[in-house]
């Protein structure tokens, strides 16, 4: 018996003119009018200073930590060249835990050329923003949105589940931005400067609370009926054999973790055998404070460790 081939679904070519994703964007804003997280770095009299350093912080670090850590940064160092000119050690003293410390380094070379190259003011379009130290594309994107008010197309994490779901019907994003995904982010976002900020502040947000990596809260989602990953039942992550996970414990992460710390707490310069002590693999612990010293992280003198000056 042949078993006649099945006619292709047609979908209806829209209308001129009718962008598919308004629908989208219009849920998710009207849902991040009501729930945004009140951050001090969202507010009205936020500067675009603050902006940029609650982006350097906020990579790879949850928002709980950050919080605290940037109303003290600010409260210190409330323009670029405050950080310009105060002492590594101080800025990596306040860094404190908030993990990858030379963030903290490149938050203040990039504090120095914006004094040296633009007067102490964080400089506008995203091409003079990528041209400062330490600054890609995700941050200059940023900067352009959420300081300035201008059209920038923002894709971190959190963004780029939401779109491989809500569009791409894909339970997560390839470990690499790719260029399709790119090209999807762009037409995503609207063409007005306050339609494209409120959509990659409530994208990012939505992302972060909602649809989350691991346990996403599909029935508080303002776009679950209208998700591509929900409607094709949330199949699994086609890319989970290419992800690699390290676990914490016992990584050189940890080591140069707790090399810093005891720097941070010593009043002065602290000897070779107190460092000793913070780690029982005197191999692993030696490769590390090597690598914080080719990072510029820590200086030695003789057989002394301290923070740079």
């Amino acid at each position: 018996m042949t078993v006649p081939a099945a006619r292709p679904v047609r979908t209806p070519a829209p209308a001129p003119g009718h962008d598919p994703h308004a629908d989208l964007r219009d849920a998710v804003g009207r849902w991040f009018g009501e729930t945004a997280r009140d951050l001090p770095w969202r507010a009205a009299d936020r500067t675009a200073w603050g902006v940029l350093v609650s982006e350097v912080m906020l990579q790879q670090t949850p928002v709980v930590r950050v919080e605290p850590a940037w109303r003290d940064w600010m409260a210190r160092w409330p323009e670029p060249a405050d950080l310009a000119a105060a002492a590594t050690a101080d800025v990596l003293r306040a860094w404190g835990r908030l993990g990858y410390p030379r963030r903290a380094l490149r938050l203040q070379e990039c504090a120095r050329a914006i004094v040296e190259r633009h007067d102490g003011e964080v400089p506008l379009g995203e091409e003079a923003l990528r041209a400062l130290p330490g600054v890609g594309e995700y941050t200059a994107a940023a900067v352009t949105a959420f300081a300035h008010g201008r059209r920038a197309v923002v894709v971190d994490t959190n963004v780029r589940r939401v779109l491989a779901r809500a569009v791409g019907g894909t339970a997560l994003p390839a470990p690499s931005y790719t260029a399709a995904e790119r090209a999807t982010a762009a037409a995503v976002a609207p063409p007005g400067d306050a339609d494209a900020v409120l959509w990659a502040a409530a994208s990012m947000e939505l992302g972060a609370l909602v649809c989350t990596a691991r346990a996403p809260r599909c029935g508080a989602c303002p776009v679950r009926d209208a998700c591509a990953w929900r409607r094709a039942g949330r199949p699994g992550d086609e890319h989970a054999a290419r992800r690699r996970t390290q676990a914490w414990a016992g990584t050189d992460r940890q080591v140069r973790g707790r090399v810093m710390a005891a720097l941070r707490e010593a009043p002065g310069p602290v000897p070779r055998g107190v460092v000793a002590e913070v780690w029982h693999d005197a191999a692993q612990l030696d490769r590390c404070v090597a690598s914080l010293v080719e990072d510029g992280l820590v200086e030695q003198v003789d057989d002394l460790y301290r923070l740079p000056a």
